[in-house]
């Protein structure tokens, strides 16, 4: 499975065309819509995490060029520095994705970077500065 978070870019003239539908019905991805600015017929821009097997996601990404969608890929991941975190917990409150949170009983905080939307939400609260953005270089070309 691969994920990534995308910025779209519609124009006036495809902003009304189901191309998000095509993503899921055609290409098998599944998505989760972070942020949409969409009028009728105007310009339109939806942040979304798009996921699925590696070949779909490359030919999804691909439809939305070709259907005259611009499309620019998140440049950031977080990552925890294992060193500096002292498992106060405090990044769990803040993450919108469940990609932190405290196992119990042990009170570990743990880190599922599958779950990681890349917000930085967790970055400015953490006391320790163990939340931290790096590039990724996984994305696909």
């Amino acid at each position: 499975m691969h994920a990534e978070i995308l910025v779209l870019h519609f124009s006036t003239e495809i902003v009304d065309q189901p191309i998000i539908f095509r993503l899921v019905k055609d290409f098998d991805l599944e998505f989760n819509l972070l942020k949409a600015t969409i009028y009728p017929r105007q310009e339109g821009i939806i942040v979304l995490e798009l996921r699925g097997h590696p070949k779909n996601f490359k030919d999804g990404v691909k439809y939305l060029k070709d259907s005259g969608v611009q499309v620019q890929r998140v440049a950031s991941e977080v990552k925890r520095n294992e060193e500096r975190c002292y498992q106060c917990g405090t990044c769990t409150a803040v993450c919108p994705t469940g990609a932190l949170s405290v196992q119990r009983p042990e009170m570990e905080v743990i880190f599922d970077p599958g779950k990681c939307s890349a917000c930085e939400l967790c970055c400015p609260v953490c006391p320790a500065r163990a939340m931290e953005v790096a590039i990724n270089r996984n994305a696909v070309p």
